[in-house]
């Protein structure tokens, strides 16, 4: 019972709300392109694109030690 009355009062006030959607709009725009970026650019290449394990190994290895 205390959960949907939670869930009426932000549902009523996300109504409401002008500027407040613009808002979430923006943050939720820019965490996809921040998180699109950080995928492409800093964590564009993955262990499953590797074939073998000494691969993956090397992989994991030279990562570590380097930073």
């Amino acid at each position: 019972m205390m959960l949907k009355s939670i869930f009426v009062f932000y549902r009523d006030g996300f109504k409401n709300m002008k500027l407040g959607k613009t808002l979430w709009l923006v943050i939720i725009i820019k965490l996809i392109v921040i998180f699109a970026f950080l995928k492409i650019f800093v964590y564009g290449e993955s262990l499953s694109d590797l074939g073998s394990t000494e691969a993956k190994s090397t992989f994991v290895l030279e990562n570590l030690t380097t930073r």
